[in-house]
């Protein structure tokens, strides 16, 4: 077994979020992953959507962002630790949906919004028990009413449990 050089000695919550991972299938970026996050972007109304896991950085491994015929930023397939918002949903276990990443003080100053312009958010751990394996998020860059927060959320949840559920039929576990 191969340890990230930032892990020297895994602890048994790693090793055993490692093993769910391998038995989920989750090793990389795929296609499925991706069309996934491509409908999601589309329903929610933004050009961008994740399937976030955690490991030494987030990786992307579904991912939809503008074509390069887009005015928009790309976004690669990894990010560090403490940029976007995923973070604070993996350290909540709770869903975190911000229509207008400016109302709130605490979060209007990440470094997504001044390197990619991100202005509307919505994300959800992926869980498997008390394990966080990453987040299904996604993100815009017009700010939306704050109205809009319950729609926001009841959508990224759904979708949440609709890929868990995706995940454990593929690789025939139990949830």
């Amino acid at each position: 077994m191969t340890f990230s050089a930032n892990v020297p000695y895994p602890d048994a919550p790693q090793m055993e979020r490692a093993a769910l991972l391998r038995a989920l299938g989750l090793e990389g970026p795929e296609p499925e992953l991706d069309e996934f996050a491509a409908r999601l972007a589309q329903e929610a109304g933004v050009p961008y959507a994740m399937v976030n896991i955690f490991g030494a950085e987030q990786q992307f491994f579904g991912l939809h962002t503008p074509g390069e015929e887009s005015e928009l930023p790309t976004v690669g397939r990894s990010m560090p630790l403490d940029n976007g918002y995923c973070p604070e949903v993996v350290d909540r276990k709770k869903a975190l949906v911000l229509p207008d990443v400016f109302a709130s003080p605490r979060f209007s100053g990440n470094t997504v919004v001044d390197r990619i312009g991100i202005r509307t958010y919505a994300g959800a751990p992926l869980l498997h028990g008390d394990t966080v394996l990453g987040t299904l998020c996604f993100v815009g860059p017009v700010e939306r009413d704050l109205s809009t927060g319950r729609r926001s959320l009841d959508l990224i949840k759904q979708r949440r449990d609709d890929l868990m559920n995706f995940l454990y039929q593929r690789a025939d576990i139990q949830p």
